[in-house]
């Protein structure tokens, strides 16, 4: 017979889950005091994390300001390295996400009351217009919107490698029998990086931050690096073939770029930069 009180832990810590983090989007969406206090005075991340990085990096510009394009920010806080440090910091910039339901939910409210931060409900591509992408069919979860990916073989890998099935499992969902209902499709706005440079008055781009779910490489090449001259690239390996990887870090090895892992992340750094040399020798 099955143990009562363990059988009924994983529904109550999910609960708690969802309530903890429906606090925290609140807290952050209302810019409230003690949110941004506890980051701005008690929060201490550890040297050599990305964290760390992002933390020094974050308040070295507090004389310039700060200005980021964040490509798939989904809801913009979840599994978010750069959150903390817009709302710490007052940064200004761009942040694109695709999915409406995501964008209008989520994003859109939760850095309302952030003057410099504009939300826009689009992706990034070579031309002004329109785009399919492919997404989870039957769940809107975090786990769900961020697998959301312009390449449909992307999500059914997701599928083939049992990482849908995980979720599932953990969140109780069950995967419908017809396989049809598997992967939705929904067309999108597509925005290019000259129109979102002109259009936002962006003069410099302090930091690129990418989570394109497996499209990173494609983002680092339409971004036209060698003229947007970010001056720091953050965009997600775990999504990546070898050779995939290897590319994007030898095209940003040929603009001037330092490259370092963080886990699922790395991070790209131009060589003229003052952190440059303290990154380069980790």
């Amino acid at each position: 017979m099955p143990n009562k009180t363990s059988f009924s832990f994983v529904p109550l810590k999910r609960k708690f889950q969802s309530k903890w983090k429906s606090l925290r989007f609140n807290l952050s969406a209302a810019n409230n005091p003690i949110f941004i206090g506890f980051y701005k005075y008690l929060y201490a991340p550890k040297e050599g994390t990305l964290s760390g990085f992002l933390n020094a990096y974050s308040l070295s510009k507090r004389d310039t300001g700060f200005t980021v394009v964040q490509i798939g920010a989904n809801d913009g806080i979840t599994h978010d390295p750069i959150h903390k440090f817009i709302k710490r910091d007052h940064w200004n910039g761009v942040l694109l996400e695709p999915q409406s339901g995501v964008f209008h939910q989520y994003l859109k409210k939760i850095y309302a009351k952030n003057e410099g931060i504009v939300t826009l409900c689009a992706a990034i591509g070579e031309t002004d217009g329109t785009q399919p992408i492919y997404k989870i069919g039957f769940s809107d979860m975090r786990w769900a919107t961020g697998l959301t990916s312009f390449s449909k073989e992307k999500i059914e890998k997701a599928f083939e490698e049992g990482i849908v099935a995980s979720n599932c499992s953990k969140f109780g969902i069950d995967i419908p029998v017809d396989q049809s209902k598997w992967i939705s499709e929904e067309v999108v706005d597509v925005v290019s990086p000259q129109t979102l440079i002109r259009r936002y008055g962006l003069q410099k781009i302090d930091l690129l931050q990418i989570d394109a779910e497996g499209y990173d490489l494609e983002v680092i090449r339409i971004f036209d690096i060698p003229n947007t001259q970010p001056e720091a690239i953050i965009f997600e390996n775990v999504g990546l073939l070898d050779h995939e990887y290897t590319a994007a870090v030898d095209r940003l090895g040929n603009e001037g770029y330092v490259v370092r892992k963080f886990g699922p992340n790395t991070l790209a750094l131009k060589k003229t930069n003052a952190h440059f040399d303290k990154e380069a020798t980790r």
